[in-house]
């Protein structure tokens, strides 16, 4: 069969995460091709891939949500909108109603306007706004409204005029724009949907927006808003939704996921490939090694990471923090956290950058992650496969990860609240100062990745999954 990946932010551009999750699963299911339609950031990006493809990929497709920047259109035509598409285009940003995408879909992907710009200044769009800001938002002077509006939805409208490439099923590895592409192939060529939702998309957009210094207040909930309504085409359009853990489960049932099309595959670890760091570290190595395997990133909060540390340094100086992953994906914030070690003045806080993570982990005595949101983290797998404890933030699957689910296997980390720096530092002395519990809490780990958590019950998950599909009618070139 032919399978079109839809990956929005990641895959081939970053590596780690979902990215990591990606390449591992179409290596390791040879048998079938794959087509890759990834939704990159910004155009500078184009063909700056961070993997050898497989083999078994044939093709890749390459969108840019940057590229409304270069589109204008012409102003004042009119498409004489049926009453659905004026209560579904009304409903997508931010006003009362269902939206319905088929609706969308046929328009936009209309021969009526040359760009998609050009029905964001035609006089129907101008009427909605209009009548949508009278209804819901009469305080919000309308020139704000217009432009924020448009900065909104021309990346998605852009996106939906795009052709898909033709493929036996489609799936995308998240909600959001890659869940309204996999949407649209299903609308097109009426094959199989799925969708792989690692950490829940909306609720992740909701946290970034809240903090973000560039949406104004009286925004923030139209913004908000908007992502939810992504998921719903998702949720809505997809055959099964696959997550990793129960907790995300409940809260796609809660965001309006039908259940019946929920199935739960954890992600997996190779354990044979993590043998050989488990035994590493020398017996007379006095150092206290930290480890973080982690993009450098503000949803990974890597500032309450370096605050904690510099508690543990008052407490136990003979101790390091190695913070080790890509850190060009967002330089501002790298800056500011190198600014953060220099006015704490604390030493042996090392960002090593990109590198290749089992020569790390031998010399680590424990990790830690400061996320504010996760799914189910690679980085704790790949910890519990090579016997480290864990002190994680409790979000996603890091307290199931860390302390099992009636497994009869003990603790294999500590789990702290998002943001609390002092209960971080607290838990990670208490791993400084315990050798056997960090022994213990090692064999843990390594015990439940091996009943639990391993790559071929995760590979074996997704080919029996793809396999189901097998009866649909193969997609010929």
């Amino acid at each position: 069969m032919r399978i079109c990946i839809i990956a929005e932010g990641s895959y081939p551009y970053v590596t780690g995460g979902v990215s990591s999750w990606i390449h591992s699963l179409i290596t390791n299911i040879p048998e079938h091709e794959f087509v890759i339609f990834t939704i990159g950031a910004f155009e500078k990006q184009r063909g700056q891939f961070k993997y050898k493809l497989p083999s078994n990929v044939v093709e890749v497709k390459e969108i840019f949500l940057d590229a409304y920047m270069r589109e204008s259109g012409e102003w004042g035509h009119r498409f004489r909108l049926t009453a659905s598409q004026q209560v579904s285009f009304q409903a997508l940003l931010g006003g009362i109603g269902q939206v319905e995408w088929a609706d969308l879909f046929h328009l936009l992907r209309t021969k009526q306007f040359r760009v998609a710009a050009d029905f964001l200044m035609s006089k129907d769009y101008f009427d909605l706004l209009v009548a949508l800001c009278k209804e819901r938002y009469p305080q919000i002077p309308f020139t704000e409204m217009f432009w924020t509006v448009r900065s909104m939805v021309l990346p998605l409208f852009l996106s939906i005029r795009h052709e898909i490439p033709k493929a036996d099923i489609y799936h995308s590895v998240s909600t959001g724009y890659a869940g309204v592409i996999g949407a649209l192939a299903k609308y097109l060529y009426n094959k199989p949907f799925l969708v792989t939702e690692h950490g829940i998309y909306s609720r992740e957009r909701e946290e970034e927006i809240i903090k973000a210094g560039w949406v104004k207040g009286y925004f923030k909930d139209l913004w908000i808003e908007y992502f939810y309504r992504l998921s719903e085409c998702a949720y809505g359009s997809a055959d099964e939704v696959i997550t990793l853990f129960n907790r995300n489960r409940e809260i796609e049932i809660e965001l309006g996921c039908n259940p019946d099309k929920i199935k739960i595959i954890p992600n997996g670890v190779n354990l044979a490939d993590y043998e050989e760091v488990v035994q590493e570290k020398r017996p007379d190595d006095a150092m206290i090694r930290i480890g973080a395997i982690v993009r450098v990133v503000p949803i990974k909060d890597i500032k309450t990471m370096i605050q904690s540390f510099a508690l543990v340094k008052r407490e136990v100086p003979n101790t390091e923090l190695y913070i080790m992953g890509p850190s060009e994906e967002d330089e501002e914030y790298l800056i500011e956290c190198q600014q953060l070690v220099d006015t704490l003045q604390v030493e042996d806080v090392i960002f090593t950058g990109e590198v290749r993570i089992k020569e790390y982990l031998g010399r680590m005595d424990m990790l830690v992650l400061s996320s504010v949101s996760e799914g189910m983290p690679l980085a704790i797998l790949e910890g519990m496969a090579s016997g480290k404890p864990f002190v994680a933030t409790d979000v996603g699957s890091c307290r199931e990860l860390l302390h099992g689910r009636e497994d009869d296997i003990g603790p294999c980390g500590i789990i702290v609240p998002v943001m609390h720096y002092d209960q971080m530092a607290t838990a990670l002395i208490k791993l400084c100062k315990n050798k056997k519990l960090r022994e213990e809490m090692g064999r843990n780990g390594l015990e439940r990745a091996g009943k639990h958590y391993t790559r071929k019950q995760f590979i074996e998950g997704y080919r029996s999954l793809y396999n189901s599909y097998q009866e649909v009618t193969t997609w010929r070139g």
